[in-house]
């Protein structure tokens, strides 16, 4: 018989510990939670959130701590919580069931499914009663309700629709279709088209910074030299960045902003988002020596240490929401700024006002003073800055979700190490070492946990998980030179093969030994960061690179032309796999042979980042024979020198900082 209690006080997740104390009998997802379902045969009602999420703390006040709610729930369904950022394979099948219904995805996704965990209704918010025109969830309870009990064959039609429609979706079997350069350079044509040429980012609102397409932006204009690429991803970071999506006194970016001028954010923060951040702005940084980019780094890095940082490793999110209401932290009235002179001016640059920009208040912005002023000017602006922000440290602070994701600390790992190694900051570079190593000692049985809090380790892993860190293990060697970050890229590879990879050597999001899916999704689809098998590819075809392993570079591009294949059948959600794919297809490595790390050829390859590149240092000694590409031959190194390798073919060698500068910029 089911247990009439809430089971989630013991999760590791904050997300589902929030929901603890509700009068619904929740269950976390699981084997035991199906198979009670299927014992008592009832529906099992579906709750999808994240912590950081502000309509799913609507929904949790309005509903599941309602006493009327919890009761009609606990005697019609099996009530399960799922949190998102621990389980993106459930979500991704009911987010994908949801579409296929023609509903507008998001959170909190609520869906209703078979006993079997096959889905059949759903949606997302629901108010108690009807209201904001969306049915009130005590009439859906109900309807589902007699739906189940009395209209059973419509509800094994829509079963049997969903399920096939998921299948395909996200289990899809296609012809591999060769790498080719024209349709990456098309499907970045095809996004340039849509983005907005005055404000920056995708044409529209709500705007998002949506890393997969600036990448592809990027990586094109890298490819092509098509400048117009290029600008268009340096308006829309530089905008982004003095909107009011950014953090101005605190530091880090908001998810997305609700307008179409990166003007009101909805004010929760993610780690990912401001890994990418980071890696972006070095590019635009060593692109255009702008010093805002410089700037937001350095404000960025400092918000990660100062609020995000739980036991060496990152925290998730912070909430939207304090004190019960949305933004409340971070916006101003307009008598809470001072109106002496030295505040005279920064009220003009940063948007206040009396009548304030949203809902009566002043959300601080850049957003009509785009550029940089004077440096007496910004230096002024700084001190105001200080003191609104001391004042804030008074406020009543959002919620954080503490749990430890490892993809998403993979992510921010890898983003440090490539700005600590371009702007020589050490201390970056040793913060991201910490939240390795500590992720590297929550391994048990050789295998990553998906999320760590505390003593709770959350097991098994996803494909994710390894792919961000063998790419965080890259990275850091790369910004170190220490061979054990190699060895232990390539354990995490061996896993990601053990656990993940399948009879015909494709990967799967989720572990081979899960038992708690209704599929195995495979993890093409990007969301706001490059998808599972997208971050596969490229970690793999990285690997390969840096150990000159040619097995692993064929075995790479026979993965991403299976890749290639199913998501051409996408509507969407594909970026990341072709991203990587023009990754591999304009692979650098750069070979420094020099007597020490600190030699001058190393610290011009340290400053200008190339996302294509793998740099590669040997000790030089006289007459030192070195194969510079895998079956290139060896050659001769009769003094320090850099090599710079296109595939197979190797440019003559440069000696000096001059000649190094000009061989790689040439490559933009």
């Amino acid at each position: 018989m089911s247990e009439a209690a809430n089971l989630l006080g013991n999760q590791s997740s904050p997300y589902l510990r929030q929901h603890a104390d509700n009068p619904v009998h929740w269950r976390p997802w699981g084997r035991a939670a199906l198979d009670e379902a299927i014992l008592t045969h009832k529906p099992i009602l579906l709750s999808v959130g994240y912590a950081a999420c502000h309509w799913c703390h609507v929904m949790a006040h309005e509903c599941f701590e309602d006493n009327e709610v919890a009761a009609l729930m606990n005697e019609l369904y099996i009530n399960i919580k799922v949190d998102r950022e621990e389980r993106p394979d459930i979500d991704q099948i009911y987010m994908a069931a949801l579409g296929a219904m023609g509903e507008q995805g998001g959170w909190p996704l609520t869906m209703f499914l078979t006993p079997e965990g096959k889905p059949f209704w759903g949606g997302t918010y629901f108010p108690k009663h009807s209201h904001y025109g969306r049915p009130g969830f005590l009439d859906v309870l109900r309807s589902i309700d007699g739906a189940w009990r009395n209209d059973r064959q419509r509800v094994e039609q829509n079963v049997i629709a969903l399920t096939q429609h998921i299948g395909a979706r996200l289990n899809a079997q296609a012809e591999e279709t060769k790498l080719d350069p024209a349709l990456i350079n098309q499907f970045a044509s095809n996004i340039f088209g849509a983005m907005d040429t005055v404000k920056g980012g995708l044409t529209g609102s709500p705007k998002f910074p949506s890393a997969p397409f600036m990448d592809t932006i990027w990586l094109s204009w890298l490819r092509t030299g098509d400048s117009t690429h290029r600008d268009i991803f340096l308006k829309s970071l530089q905008t982004m960045l003095q909107g009011g999506i950014y953090d101005h006194l605190g530091g880090g970016l908001s998810r997305y902003s609700v307008d179409d001028a990166w003007l009101v954010p909805h004010f929760e923060k993610m780690l990912y988002d401001n890994a990418q951040l980071i890696r972006h702005a070095t590019y635009a940084f060593c692109q255009t020596g702008n010093y805002l980019f410089r700037q937001r780094i350095d404000e960025t890095v400092a918000w990660l240490q100062r609020e995000m940082i739980v036991d060496c490793r990152f925290a998730s999110s912070l909430d939207a929401d304090s004190e019960g209401e949305e933004g409340r932290f971070y916006v101003w009235q307009d008598a809470e700024i001072p109106t002496t002179d030295e505040f005279q001016h920064f009220r003009e640059v940063y948007d206040v006002t009396e009548e304030g920009n949203w809902e009566g208040k002043n959300i601080l912005n850049r957003l009509q003073s785009i550029n940089l002023l004077d440096a007496a000017s910004e230096e002024s602006l700084a001190k105001a800055r200080d003191r609104l922000f001391k004042a804030r440290e008074a406020r009543i602070r959002p919620g954080r979700d503490d749990k430890a994701l490892t993809d998403w600390n993979g992510l921010m790992i890898r983003a440090l190490a490539e700005a600590g190694r371009t702007f020589e900051r050490s201390d970056w570079i040793n913060i991201a070492t910490d939240a390795y190593r500590s992720i590297f000692e929550s391994m048990v049985d050789g295998r990553l946990p998906h999320s760590v809090l505390g003593n709770s380790r959350l097991f098994p892993a996803l494909s994710s998980d390894y792919a961000a860190m063998i790419n965080a293990a890259i990275s850091l060697h790369q910004a170190t030179q220490n061979a054990d970050f190699i060895n232990h890229a390539k354990h995490w590879k061996d896993m990601l093969d053990r656990w993940h990879q399948d009879e015909y050597g494709l990967y799967s999001l989720s572990a081979n030994d899960s038992t708690d899916t209704i599929i195995r999704v495979r993890g093409d689809q990007d969301e706001a960061v490059p998808s599972a098998t997208s971050q596969i590819i490229e970690a793999l075809a990285r690997l390969a690179l840096v150990t000159s392993d040619d097995e692993l570079r064929l075995r790479t591009i026979s993965i991403t032309e299976k890749a290639l294949g199913r998501i051409l059948q996408q509507r969407y959600g594909q970026a990341g796999i072709l991203n990587s794919t023009g990754l591999m297809l304009d692979q650098i490595k750069l070979v420094i042979v020099t007597p020490d790390k600190d030699h001058p050829l190393m610290r011009m390859a340290d400053r200008i980042a190339d996302p294509r590149r793998i740099d590669l240092w040997i000790e030089h000694r006289e007459n030192r024979k070195i194969e510079l590409v895998a079956g290139g031959g060896e050659v001769t190194i009769n003094k320090p020198a850099a090599f710079l390798c296109r595939g197979f073919v190797c440019l003559p060698p440069v000696e000096t900082e001059a000649e190094l500068e000009e061989l790689l910029r040439s490559s933009f």
